[in-house]
């Protein structure tokens, strides 16, 4: 036994790409005999902007935009050496921000 837990955190703008690389993670671990917990969906968090439509004239005329980052949570319990270097031969897709806590 390595470790007592390992903690993954995926964000992405795209829900697909998150779902999609956390399914792949959970069948490595799967392999590897390790217990897992999750996923978790985290709340999405959701980044809105106005900006105006003209620098100098209708000042009520504005555009709005928004930004959604998808969040997603797994433990790992139980981790051995081998879903350790199982983890890290994953190839994930471009976009996907992983953040690792042992």
């Amino acid at each position: 036994m390595a470790r007592e837990k390992i903690r993954i955190r995926l964000k992405s703008y795209d829900h697909v790409l998150v779902d999609e690389a956390m399914q792949r993670i959970v069948k490595t671990a799967q392999e590897t005999r390790a217990k897992i917990a999750g996923p978790i969906p985290l709340p999405t968090e959701i980044k809105r902007y106005t900006v105006l439509r003209s620098p100098h004239v209708n000042k009520k005329s504005m555009e709005h935009f928004e930004r959604r980052i998808h969040k997603r949570l797994l433990d790992i319990k139980e981790p051995t050496s081998e879903t350790i270097n199982a983890l890290m031969d994953i190839e994930l897709p471009t976009g996907i921000d992983i953040e690792l806590k042992l």
